[in-house]
C-alpha cells in the first residue's frame, strides 16, 4: 500500500524578514536591536524594552528601563517613539531604609508642545518626618514637575526626567527645594508614560495601531 504523500509545509520563518529598530532622534537613532515579521504592518504597535545602558554605555544608567514603540516602518527600518521609562523596582527597594520617609506623588502634565505624560517622582528621606512635612514636600514635587513640562518640549522633559546627573534635570530642581523643608536623602523620577499626543486632528491618547488591527 502506497504511502499518502506528506503536504509540503512552508517554513514560517523563511517568509519572514528581518528589521532594524532604532530609538528616535533625541537618542541618536541608535539600533535598538532586529525583529522579525512576514509584513512590515504586524510590526505597528510593537512595543521594545532596553535600559539607557544600552544606549549610552554608561553604568550607572543600568537601573533606567526605557520603553519605545514601533510607529512606522521604512524599507528595512522600523521608527519608534518614546512610551516611557522605568527604574529598576530592586534599585528603588535599595534606597527604601527604615526610621525613613518615603514620599511618592504621580503627577498629570502637558508639555509645550503638546504632549501628556504621567509622572511618577518619590523623595526619599534621611529621616523619618511630620506629615505636615510630607504634604509640603510633596507639593513641591508637583509644582516643579507640572512648571517644567509646561516649559518643555517632549524632548527636553525626557532629558530633565532620564538623566538626573544634568544640572538642570527634576531630580536636582527637586532636590534643591525640598532641602529647605527637610534632609532629603534621594530624589527619583521612578516612572513616565506617554498618554497623549498632539496631532494635526488634535490631541489623541498615545495609542499605536496596527493597520492590520484598524481594518479587523
Amino acid at each position: 500500500m502506497p504511502r499518502p504523500r506528506r503536504t509540503a509545509v512552508r517554513d514560517k520563518w523563511k517568509m519572514k524578514k528581518w528589521y532594524k529598530v532604532v530609538a528616535p532622534p533625541l537618542f541618536g537613532n541608535a539600533l535598538l536591536g532586529t525583529t522579525p515579521a512576514d509584513d512590515p504592518d504586524k510590526l505597528i504597535g510593537r512595543v521594545l524594552e532596553v535600559t539607557l545602558y544600552d544606549l549610552t554605555g554608561e553604568f550607572t544608567h543600568v537601573h533606567i528601563k526605557l520603553y519605545f514603540q514601533i510607529e512606522r516602518v521604512e524599507g528595512d527600518t522600523a521608527y519608534t517613539r518614546f512610551k516611557g521609562h522605568e527604574l529598576l523596582r530592586d534599585y528603588i527597594k535599595s534606597l527604601t531604609r527604615r526610621k525613613s520617609s518615603k514620599i511618592q506623588g504621580i503627577f498629570d502634565v502637558w508639555t509645550k508642545d503638546g504632549y501628556g505624560l504621567r509622572i511618577t517622582v518619590i523623595t526619599f528621606t534621611s529621616f523619618r518626618c511630620k506629615t505636615s512635612q510630607k504634604k509640603a514636600i510633596r507639593k513641591i514635587m508637583k509644582e516643579i514637575v507640572e512648571k517644567r513640562a509646561s516649559e518643555s518640549t517632549l524632548d527636553e522633559l525626557i532629558q530633565a526626567m532620564i538623566f538626573s546627573e544634568n544640572e538642570n534635570s527634576l531630580v536636582r530642581e527637586i532636590e534643591s527645594e525640598a532641602r529647605k523643608i527637610y534632609s532629603i536623602r534621594k530624589v527619583e523620577v521612578y516612572k513616565s508614560k506617554l498618554l497623549y499626543i498632539k496631532t494635526d486632528e488634535g490631541i489623541k491618547k498615545a495609542v499605536i495601531v496596527s493597520p492590520l488591527q484598524q481594518r479587523s
